[in-house]
């Protein structure tokens, strides 16, 4: 253990995807490149942020590594599930995002990587219609196999330890009852009882990481560990648990603007964003039922940052509408627009128009590796439950909302959160001081 208390990162880490599509496949090669020295992890706060740290004399500037101890790239192991076949060379091919230049140099390492058969409810993802599905009779049978898959994949590869990440499509909207959700008891009977309207499959796996020893991260929007009973279950296990939905284009820039106008005191008459994108999330997301979880997901962003009850002329019945549109010239290349009716002195109307042409995958692949070490960081510093601290890579971060905890949603509190739980990790004061 170092000075903080935090066990080493000793041995190999496993990196179980859910989904082998656009982001995994970008994800995993990225990584892989980037261990050869033929590609570089821009975006990945891990590999490249530098914070603070000590005071005084002994004030320094520090990357993560060097105030934690992170896994190294050299040690993850990936392994995946899939409701489609087709290895992560192929999916990365058949994804169209990265161009065969970058693909090529590390295809017998993709060829290897093989979907294990997806535990799968069409009814949560009807636009999807893969063959590669777990022939499983109850919920509950669901779990039991895919803590099986952990337990194989662990032995097989020799991993230290594993982490599971979400990177599958989004699901049909599960609203949170509390006669299921609200305790794990509850959670348990349900699934061996085969209640299929209230648990998700997404449940399933996020139950089955967490009792195989493993942190869950969900990065689609996805009720599944929102919900008090997987807190209850994070907290028996001692386990890290982090989400919701990866925080890539339009949401990462409303969690960044809109505090330039809550600290200028601007006021808001509305906020209109719409998408456009053509990849397998944008199919899924032009079912209604499945873009209901993400519309839910991406209008909590506002709410918390431009508050009507601390200031009411400003922020009083703004209107706020999201859009996501399936448009499949685009593939993976995202667009966003956001149009922002705002008003200043004496209330005289102005406008904000932000066009954001993005790459979803480009974006969400650090974000995963990030989570995934800063995830089983969490676990060895002893940290369990609701990781707060991951906020700034989540579009709608978890939240205690039985005791009316507000989320943080504004991107420069979450970058403070994130900095000073990486300080504390790393034996150091926590601050607050902006630099």
């Amino acid at each position: 253990m170092n000075k903080s208390g935090v066990k080493p990162a000793e041995g190999k880490l496993g990196v179980l995807t859910v989904g082998l599509g656009a982001v995994s496949t970008t994800f995993i090669t990225g990584v892989l490149m980037t261990r050869k020295g033929l590609a570089k992890p821009v975006g990945s706060m891990t590999q490249y942020d530098i914070i603070r740290v000590g005071e005084g004399e002994d004030e320094k500037y520090l990357k993560y590594n060097q105030i934690v101890p992170l896994a190294k790239l050299d040690d993850i192991v990936f392994g995946a599930w899939d409701v489609y076949p087709a290895n992560a060379y192929e999916s990365a091919t058949n994804a169209e995002v990265l161009k065969e230049k970058d693909i090529e140099p590390v295809k017998d390492e993709l060829v290897k990587i093989v979907p294990m058969k997806a535990a799968f409810d069409k009814n949560y993802a009807k636009r999807l219609d893969g063959n590669n599905v777990k022939d499983c009779k109850t919920r509950w049978d669901m779990v039991q196999e895919l803590k099986k898959d952990i337990q194989n994949f662990k032995k097989t590869n020799n991993c230290a330890r594993v982490v599971v990440l979400w990177a599958a499509s989004t699901e049909v909207y599960v609203p949170v009852d509390e006669k299921v959700h609200g305790t794990l008891a509850a959670l348990e009977a349900a699934m061996k009882a085969d209640d299929r309207e209230h648990i998700a499959p997404s449940m399933c796996y996020a139950y089955a990481a967490l009792t195989e020893g493993a942190p869950f991260i969900m990065g689609a929007p996805n009720t599944t560990v929102d919900i008090p009973a997987m807190w209850e279950l994070a907290e028996k296990v001692k386990l890290p648990i982090a989400g919701k939905d990866f925080k890539t284009g339009q949401t990462l820039v409303k969690s960044g603007f809109a505090p330039i106008l809550g600290v200028r005191c601007l006021g808001l008459s509305g906020w209109f964003s719409t998408n456009i994108l053509g990849n397998r999330d944008g199919l899924v997301l032009d079912e209604p039922a499945n873009f209901r979880t993400k519309e839910v997901s991406k209008l909590s962003t506002l709410e918390s940052i431009l508050v009507p009850e601390k200031q009411p002329d400003l922020y009083t019945d703004y209107y706020h509408k999201v859009r996501i549109n399936y448009y499949p010239p685009r593939n993976d290349n995202k667009e966003g627009w956001d149009n922002i009716d705002i008003f200043g002195w004496m209330g005289y109307p102005m406008q904000i128009k932000i066009n954001f042409l993005c790459r979803d995958s480009i974006l969400a692949a650090p974000l995963c590796l990030d989570l995934v070490l800063l995830s089983d960081l969490a676990a060895r510093a002893g940290r369990y439950g609701i990781q707060r601290f991951l906020s700034f890579f989540l579009k709608s971060p978890m939240h205690d909302y039985t005791k009316k905890e507000v989320p943080v949603n504004n991107l420069f509190e979450q970058y403070v959160m994130l900095k000073n739980a990486i300080r504390e990790m790393g034996g150091y004061k926590a601050d607050q001081r902006i630099d």
